[in-house]
Protein backbone atom coordinates (compact mmCIF):
# COMPACT_ATOMS: atom_id res chain seq x y z
CA UNK A 1 0.00 0.00 0.00
CA UNK A 2 1.16 3.13 -0.50
CA UNK A 3 1.47 5.79 1.73
CA UNK A 4 -1.02 8.93 0.97
CA UNK A 5 -0.38 12.37 2.15
CA UNK A 6 -1.97 15.05 1.59
CA UNK A 7 -0.14 18.74 1.52
CA UNK A 8 -2.30 22.26 1.93
CA UNK A 9 -1.70 25.51 2.80
CA UNK A 10 -2.62 29.02 2.29
CA UNK A 11 -1.64 30.77 -0.77
CA UNK A 12 2.33 32.02 -1.37
CA UNK A 13 3.61 29.79 1.72
CA UNK A 14 5.65 28.22 -1.35
CA UNK A 15 3.29 24.70 -0.73
CA UNK A 16 3.78 24.11 -4.49
CA UNK A 17 7.22 24.69 -4.52
CA UNK A 18 7.29 22.00 -1.96
CA UNK A 19 5.69 19.87 -3.56
CA UNK A 20 7.49 19.85 -7.10
CA UNK A 21 11.00 19.35 -4.85
CA UNK A 22 9.54 16.53 -2.94
CA UNK A 23 7.93 14.67 -6.49
CA UNK A 24 10.71 15.66 -8.93
CA UNK A 25 11.96 12.02 -7.97
CA UNK A 26 9.64 10.19 -8.57
CA UNK A 27 8.76 6.65 -9.08
CA UNK A 28 8.16 4.58 -12.20
CA UNK A 29 4.70 4.44 -12.94
CA UNK A 30 4.65 0.99 -14.24
CA UNK A 31 5.46 -0.26 -11.18
CA UNK A 32 2.70 0.62 -9.69
CA UNK A 33 -0.31 0.37 -12.01
CA UNK A 34 -3.12 0.31 -9.66
CA UNK A 35 -2.41 4.26 -9.49
CA UNK A 36 -4.03 6.97 -11.15
CA UNK A 37 -1.40 9.86 -11.57
CA UNK A 38 -2.97 13.09 -11.86
CA UNK A 39 -1.03 16.26 -12.28
CA UNK A 40 -1.59 16.84 -8.67
CA UNK A 41 0.05 13.70 -7.57
CA UNK A 42 3.08 12.75 -7.36
CA UNK A 43 4.05 9.12 -6.50
CA UNK A 44 8.27 9.05 -5.26
CA UNK A 45 10.16 6.14 -3.59
CA UNK A 46 10.81 5.82 0.08
CA UNK A 47 14.71 5.91 0.35
CA UNK A 48 15.84 2.58 1.99
CA UNK A 49 19.47 1.44 1.41
CA UNK A 50 19.13 -1.97 2.62
CA UNK A 51 17.13 -2.18 -1.02
CA UNK A 52 20.53 -2.19 -2.64
CA UNK A 53 22.17 -4.01 -0.44
CA UNK A 54 19.78 -6.71 -0.83
CA UNK A 55 19.52 -6.30 -4.53
CA UNK A 56 23.30 -6.98 -4.90
CA UNK A 57 23.50 -9.99 -2.78
CA UNK A 58 20.32 -11.58 -4.67
CA UNK A 59 21.59 -10.07 -8.17
CA UNK A 60 18.52 -8.76 -8.78
CA UNK A 61 17.12 -7.42 -12.02
CA UNK A 62 14.33 -5.12 -10.61
CA UNK A 63 14.31 -2.76 -7.31
CA UNK A 64 11.35 -1.50 -6.39
CA UNK A 65 10.89 0.58 -3.32
CA UNK A 66 7.88 1.38 -1.01
CA UNK A 67 6.21 4.35 -2.62
CA UNK A 68 4.61 7.23 -1.30
CA UNK A 69 2.27 9.72 -2.82
CA UNK A 70 2.09 13.12 -2.06
CA UNK A 71 -1.16 14.95 -3.52
CA UNK A 72 -1.15 18.98 -3.72
CA UNK A 73 -4.17 21.05 -3.12
CA UNK A 74 -4.81 24.28 -4.19
CA UNK A 75 -4.00 26.79 -1.90
CA UNK A 76 -6.94 27.26 0.46
CA UNK A 77 -8.09 30.61 1.44
CA UNK A 78 -10.70 32.12 4.43
CA UNK A 79 -14.14 30.54 3.27
CA UNK A 80 -12.70 28.26 1.07
CA UNK A 81 -15.54 25.60 2.40
CA UNK A 82 -17.88 28.15 0.69
CA UNK A 83 -16.20 27.82 -2.32
CA UNK A 84 -14.01 30.85 -2.17
CA UNK A 85 -10.95 29.90 -4.15
CA UNK A 86 -10.20 27.27 -5.18
CA UNK A 87 -9.57 25.31 -2.26
CA UNK A 88 -13.23 23.68 -2.07
CA UNK A 89 -12.90 22.30 -5.74
CA UNK A 90 -9.69 20.09 -4.35
CA UNK A 91 -11.00 19.21 -0.95
CA UNK A 92 -12.34 16.49 -2.02
CA UNK A 93 -8.96 14.95 -3.38
CA UNK A 94 -7.52 14.62 -0.01
CA UNK A 95 -10.14 13.04 1.87
CA UNK A 96 -8.94 9.65 0.84
CA UNK A 97 -5.16 10.33 2.25
CA UNK A 98 -3.83 8.86 5.24
CA UNK A 99 -2.53 11.99 6.77
CA UNK A 100 -2.27 15.66 6.00
CA UNK A 101 0.54 18.15 5.86
CA UNK A 102 0.15 21.37 6.51
CA UNK A 103 2.64 24.29 5.07
CA UNK A 104 2.99 26.96 7.01
CA UNK A 105 5.10 30.48 6.23
CA UNK A 106 8.28 31.08 8.02
CA UNK A 107 10.25 32.53 5.65
CA UNK A 108 10.51 36.62 4.30
CA UNK A 109 10.66 37.48 0.74
CA UNK A 110 9.18 40.93 0.01
CA UNK A 111 8.31 39.99 -3.55
CA UNK A 112 5.71 37.20 -1.91
CA UNK A 113 3.21 38.63 -0.20
CA UNK A 114 1.78 36.62 2.45
CA UNK A 115 -2.02 36.37 1.74
CA UNK A 116 -2.92 37.85 5.07
CA UNK A 117 -0.30 40.46 5.31
CA UNK A 118 2.20 38.64 8.00
CA UNK A 119 4.02 36.01 8.53
CA UNK A 120 2.47 34.32 11.35
CA UNK A 121 2.49 29.92 11.22
CA UNK A 122 0.18 29.80 14.26
CA UNK A 123 -2.54 32.29 12.33
CA UNK A 124 -2.13 30.02 9.16
CA UNK A 125 -2.78 26.80 10.87
CA UNK A 126 -6.09 28.71 12.61
CA UNK A 127 -7.38 29.23 8.99
CA UNK A 128 -6.42 26.16 7.68
CA UNK A 129 -8.43 23.91 10.38
CA UNK A 130 -11.12 25.59 10.11
CA UNK A 131 -11.76 25.57 6.83
CA UNK A 132 -11.05 21.91 6.73
CA UNK A 133 -13.78 21.74 10.17
CA UNK A 134 -16.44 23.59 8.11
CA UNK A 135 -15.94 21.28 5.16
CA UNK A 136 -16.73 18.45 7.66
CA UNK A 137 -18.97 20.08 9.96
CA UNK A 138 -20.81 20.36 5.73
CA UNK A 139 -20.66 16.86 4.84
CA UNK A 140 -21.77 15.04 8.54
CA UNK A 141 -24.51 17.23 8.51
CA UNK A 142 -25.74 16.29 5.54
CA UNK A 143 -24.47 12.31 6.05
CA UNK A 144 -26.35 12.76 9.65
CA UNK A 145 -29.92 13.75 7.86
CA UNK A 146 -29.34 10.23 5.86
CA UNK A 147 -29.09 8.15 9.02
CA UNK A 148 -31.73 9.87 10.56
CA UNK A 149 -33.98 8.60 8.50
CA UNK A 150 -32.78 5.17 8.79
CA UNK A 151 -32.73 5.58 12.95
CA UNK A 152 -36.59 6.00 12.56
CA UNK A 153 -37.36 3.00 11.32
CA UNK A 154 -35.34 1.29 13.98
CA UNK A 155 -32.13 0.31 11.76
CA UNK A 156 -30.04 -0.98 14.77
CA UNK A 157 -26.66 0.17 12.78
CA UNK A 158 -27.83 3.69 11.93
CA UNK A 159 -29.21 3.94 15.97
CA UNK A 160 -25.49 3.23 16.70
CA UNK A 161 -24.22 5.30 14.31
CA UNK A 162 -26.17 8.17 14.77
CA UNK A 163 -25.14 8.40 18.39
CA UNK A 164 -21.71 8.78 17.32
CA UNK A 165 -22.74 11.67 15.00
CA UNK A 166 -24.04 13.40 17.75
CA UNK A 167 -21.01 13.20 20.06
CA UNK A 168 -18.55 14.18 16.98
CA UNK A 169 -20.84 16.72 15.44
CA UNK A 170 -21.51 19.48 17.92
CA UNK A 171 -17.65 19.30 18.67
CA UNK A 172 -16.60 20.31 15.10
CA UNK A 173 -19.50 23.12 15.15
CA UNK A 174 -17.60 24.54 18.32
CA UNK A 175 -14.54 24.20 15.82
CA UNK A 176 -12.89 21.63 17.45
CA UNK A 177 -11.30 18.36 15.32
CA UNK A 178 -12.43 15.20 15.01
CA UNK A 179 -9.18 13.83 16.32
CA UNK A 180 -9.49 15.63 19.36
CA UNK A 181 -12.46 13.60 20.07
CA UNK A 182 -12.42 10.88 22.17
CA UNK A 183 -14.18 7.61 20.55
CA UNK A 184 -14.22 3.83 21.42
CA UNK A 185 -12.08 2.31 18.99
CA UNK A 186 -14.34 -1.00 18.82
CA UNK A 187 -17.57 0.68 19.02
CA UNK A 188 -17.17 3.95 17.97
CA UNK A 189 -14.52 5.02 15.26
CA UNK A 190 -15.40 2.98 12.74
CA UNK A 191 -18.78 4.73 12.38
CA UNK A 192 -16.37 8.24 11.96
CA UNK A 193 -13.24 6.75 9.53
CA UNK A 194 -15.41 5.26 6.70
CA UNK A 195 -16.82 9.37 6.05
CA UNK A 196 -13.10 9.96 5.55
CA UNK A 197 -13.38 12.98 7.30
CA UNK A 198 -10.80 15.41 7.22
CA UNK A 199 -9.73 16.59 10.55
CA UNK A 200 -10.33 12.99 11.53
CA UNK A 201 -6.90 12.61 9.81
CA UNK A 202 -3.37 12.79 11.47
CA UNK A 203 -1.40 16.06 10.85
CA UNK A 204 1.94 16.70 10.23
CA UNK A 205 3.06 20.22 10.14
CA UNK A 206 6.00 21.64 8.00
CA UNK A 207 7.24 25.35 8.42
CA UNK A 208 8.90 26.85 5.19
CA UNK A 209 11.99 28.78 6.71
CA UNK A 210 14.79 30.64 4.99
CA UNK A 211 18.23 28.87 4.15
CA UNK A 212 19.88 28.69 7.26
CA UNK A 213 17.21 28.68 9.89
CA UNK A 214 16.67 25.85 12.11
CA UNK A 215 14.46 26.01 14.48
CA UNK A 216 10.60 25.83 14.39
CA UNK A 217 8.41 28.72 16.73
CA UNK A 218 6.05 25.40 16.43
CA UNK A 219 6.72 22.44 18.71
CA UNK A 220 7.09 19.05 17.05
CA UNK A 221 6.51 20.91 13.45
CA UNK A 222 9.37 19.96 10.55
CA UNK A 223 11.61 22.55 9.69
CA UNK A 224 12.23 22.63 5.68
CA UNK A 225 13.14 25.05 3.05
CA UNK A 226 11.30 24.39 0.36
CA UNK A 227 13.72 26.96 -1.57
CA UNK A 228 16.81 25.21 -0.74
CA UNK A 229 15.00 21.51 -1.44
CA UNK A 230 13.85 23.08 -5.19
CA UNK A 231 17.61 23.43 -5.42
CA UNK A 232 18.82 20.38 -4.47
CA UNK A 233 16.60 18.40 -7.16
CA UNK A 234 18.43 20.46 -9.91
CA UNK A 235 21.78 19.07 -8.96
CA UNK A 236 23.82 15.94 -9.61
CA UNK A 237 23.74 13.80 -6.47
CA UNK A 238 27.35 14.39 -6.25
CA UNK A 239 26.96 18.28 -6.25
CA UNK A 240 23.83 17.91 -4.54
CA UNK A 241 25.62 16.20 -1.59
CA UNK A 242 28.58 18.52 -1.39
CA UNK A 243 25.84 21.31 -1.07
CA UNK A 244 24.17 19.44 1.71
CA UNK A 245 27.56 19.18 3.81
CA UNK A 246 28.31 23.41 3.43
CA UNK A 247 24.95 23.67 4.83
CA UNK A 248 25.02 20.90 7.33
CA UNK A 249 22.14 19.25 6.24
CA UNK A 250 22.02 15.31 7.26
CA UNK A 251 18.66 14.75 5.60
CA UNK A 252 16.67 16.39 2.52
CA UNK A 253 12.99 17.24 3.10
CA UNK A 254 11.69 13.79 1.61
CA UNK A 255 13.58 11.96 3.82
CA UNK A 256 11.81 14.44 6.61
CA UNK A 257 8.41 14.00 5.19
CA UNK A 258 8.57 10.37 4.76
CA UNK A 259 10.36 9.06 8.14
CA UNK A 260 7.64 11.74 10.26
CA UNK A 261 4.31 10.06 8.10
CA UNK A 262 5.63 6.51 9.05
CA UNK A 263 5.93 7.24 12.35
CA UNK A 264 3.06 8.70 12.59
CA UNK A 265 1.10 6.60 10.83
CA UNK A 266 3.06 3.17 12.76
CA UNK A 267 4.28 1.97 9.46
CA UNK A 268 7.00 -0.09 8.87
CA UNK A 269 8.57 -1.85 6.24
CA UNK A 270 9.61 -5.74 5.63
CA UNK A 271 11.50 -7.46 2.45
CA UNK A 272 11.34 -9.51 -0.60
CA UNK A 273 14.33 -10.63 -2.66
CA UNK A 274 15.44 -12.53 -5.04
CA UNK A 275 16.64 -12.72 -8.95
CA UNK A 276 13.92 -11.29 -10.30
CA UNK A 277 13.32 -8.33 -8.26
CA UNK A 278 13.95 -6.92 -4.39
CA UNK A 279 11.14 -5.07 -3.26
CA UNK A 280 10.33 -3.14 0.30
CA UNK A 281 6.39 -3.65 1.21
CA UNK A 282 4.59 -1.08 3.77
CA UNK A 283 2.77 -2.77 6.94
CA UNK A 284 1.23 -0.93 9.82
CA UNK A 285 3.42 -1.80 13.17
CA UNK A 286 2.15 -5.07 15.08
CA UNK A 287 1.01 -6.45 11.70
CA UNK A 288 1.00 -10.27 11.70
CA UNK A 289 2.61 -12.46 9.27
CA UNK A 290 -0.79 -13.32 7.46
CA UNK A 291 -1.94 -9.01 6.91
CA UNK A 292 1.87 -9.33 5.61
CA UNK A 293 1.07 -11.61 2.74
CA UNK A 294 -1.72 -9.35 2.31
CA UNK A 295 -0.50 -6.48 1.08
CA UNK A 296 1.22 -8.56 -1.64
CA UNK A 297 -2.24 -10.03 -2.82
CA UNK A 298 -5.48 -10.21 -1.00
CA UNK A 299 -4.77 -14.02 -1.56
CA UNK A 300 -2.00 -14.67 0.01
CA UNK A 301 -3.56 -13.26 3.26
CA UNK A 302 -6.74 -15.42 3.01
CA UNK A 303 -4.10 -18.79 2.50
CA UNK A 304 -1.50 -18.38 4.41
CA UNK A 305 -0.38 -21.42 6.11
CA UNK A 306 3.42 -20.12 7.47
CA UNK A 307 6.75 -18.03 6.03
CA UNK A 308 10.10 -18.15 6.43
CA UNK A 309 11.47 -15.27 7.87
CA UNK A 310 15.47 -14.03 8.50
CA UNK A 311 16.63 -10.02 9.59
CA UNK A 312 17.68 -8.31 6.51
CA UNK A 313 21.66 -8.03 8.31
CA UNK A 314 21.61 -11.49 9.11
CA UNK A 315 20.51 -12.26 5.85
CA UNK A 316 23.34 -9.99 4.47
CA UNK A 317 26.01 -11.43 6.27
CA UNK A 318 25.62 -15.09 5.36
CA UNK A 319 25.54 -14.18 2.31
CA UNK A 320 22.89 -15.92 0.41
CA UNK A 321 19.42 -17.42 1.03
CA UNK A 322 20.12 -20.80 0.77
CA UNK A 323 23.57 -20.17 2.74
CA UNK A 324 21.20 -18.78 5.56
CA UNK A 325 19.01 -21.81 5.35
CA UNK A 326 22.30 -23.86 5.97
CA UNK A 327 23.04 -22.47 8.98
CA UNK A 328 19.54 -22.75 10.62
CA UNK A 329 19.21 -18.68 10.32
CA UNK A 330 16.06 -18.78 8.51
CA UNK A 331 12.72 -19.15 10.48
CA UNK A 332 9.86 -20.67 10.30
CA UNK A 333 6.71 -18.54 11.41
CA UNK A 334 3.08 -18.44 11.62
CA UNK A 335 -0.09 -16.95 11.44
CA UNK A 336 0.40 -15.31 15.12
CA UNK A 337 4.09 -14.60 14.48
CA UNK A 338 4.21 -10.77 14.56
CA UNK A 339 6.60 -9.30 11.74
CA UNK A 340 9.15 -6.88 12.52
CA UNK A 341 10.84 -3.87 10.64
CA UNK A 342 13.66 -5.23 8.09
CA UNK A 343 12.08 -9.00 7.78
CA UNK A 344 13.11 -10.53 4.91
CA UNK A 345 10.22 -12.94 3.87
CA UNK A 346 9.01 -15.66 1.92
CA UNK A 347 5.47 -16.85 2.08
CA UNK A 348 3.69 -20.24 1.74
CA UNK A 349 0.15 -20.40 0.88
CA UNK A 350 -2.13 -23.05 0.35
CA UNK A 351 -2.91 -24.10 -3.26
Amino acid sequence: MALQIGIVGLPNVGKSTLFRALTKVQVEASNYPFCTIDPNVGVVAVPDERLDKLSKMSGTKKIIPAAIEFVDIAGLVAGAHKGEGLGNKFLSNIREVDAIIQVVRYFTDENVVHVHGEVNPTSDIDVINTELVMADVELLEKHRIKVENKARGQDKDAIAELAVIDKVLPALQEGKLVNSVELDPEKEAHFIKQLNLLTSKPFLYVVNVDEGVNESPLEGAIVVSAKIEAELTELSDEDAKEMMDALEMKETGLDKLIAAGYELLELMSYFTTGEKETRAWTVRKGAMAPEAAGVIHSDFEEKFIRAEVIQWDVLLEAGSWSAAKDAGQIRMEGKEYVVQEGDVMVFHNAA
